[in-house]
């Protein structure tokens, strides 16, 4: 399967979502919409969406907003925070509809991603989505950190929150790129609380737990940021949706595992996914 993508935009106001594109492996076969972790590029996926062509799913990989291809870089005078990744989701699907329709239509989410599909999701039901799948997702509440794990991640997720407020912009260090405030201050309620922020004025929290889109929710080995008693918490809040947990092991994988580098293993994965599909 070719790995060469098509580059498109999205014109967002005064922001561009990028959208990399990548050869449709049929006419008329599932489309899968890939959104990323905090800070990483759509590029970094193209290992994942090879093996999803292999297994005849088209792929779109779009680049969060602020990151890659996805323009401005975030800045002091950027103002977003998680209400805006959420408007971002709705349109690009929307914006894709005129080549999507007739096919299913798959949301995969990593990480932050994840979480900004599940929320468009529960902003807009019902949805024209057919399944979500989650890979290396969870909502990193200090108190789901196994051992004493979570006493670190309480403070460290706060300072992050704290140089993110006071400077006006996460610089990255460390940690997720360089980030809009509003990203940060949202992640670290998330980890402060184990709850989503309100959207637009709307309960969030309340608004996931009507979600009815078919989920794959995947936990992998070694995940050093969303280990699975975090994508359990994130799972419990989905009571509508008909959820399968599944973990992805190195032994399957055949090659290491974290919460990055599943990517690179992602063959069988990706056929896992395929599997969920055709179920949809």
């Amino acid at each position: 399967m070719p790995t060469d993508f098509t580059q498109e935009h999205l014109e967002r106001g005064t922001d561009r979502i990028g959208l990399q594109v990548y050869p449709s492996p049929s006419d008329d076969g599932p489309v899968a919409i890939i959104w990323p972790a905090m800070g990483v590029k759509a590029r970094y996926y193209r290992p994942f969406a090879a093996a999803l062509g292999e297994q005849g799913i088209t792929v779109i990989v779009a680049d969060l907003r602020g990151t890659g291809a996805s323009t401005p870089p975030p800045s002091r005078a950027s103002r977003y925070g998680y209400p805006s990744l959420v408007e971002d989701v709705a349109a690009v699907s929307e914006a894709l509809k005129p080549r999507l329709d007739g096919r299913k239509r798959l949301l995969i989410g990593h990480s932050l991603g994840g979480q900004a599909a599940i929320l468009h999701l529960a902003l807009n039901e019902p949805s024209d989505v057919d399944g979500l799948a989650l890979v290396a997702v969870g909502l990193p509440y200090w108190r789901h950190y196994p051992g004493l794990r979570g006493y670190a991640i309480l403070p460290y997720t706060q300072a992050i929150g704290a140089v993110a407020a006071v400077a006006g912009v996460w610089p990255g260090w460390t940690f997720g790129g360089r980030q809009a405030r509003g990203v940060i201050r949202d992640w670290a309620y998330t980890a402060r609380t184990g709850r989503f922020p309100s959207i637009d004025g709307v309960d969030a929290e309340a608004a996931v737990r009507k979600v009815r889109t078919p989920v794959l929710a995947v936990s992998v080995d070694h995940d050093q940021y969303t280990p699975p008693e975090t994508l359990d918490h994130l799972c419990a809040k989905l009571e509508a949706a008909p959820v399968r947990r599944e973990h992805y092991t190195t032994a399957e994988a055949g090659g290491r595992l974290d919460h990055f580098a599943w990517v690179r293993a992602s063959t069988p994965l990706a056929s896992r996914i395929a599997t969920f599909t055709t179920t949809l």
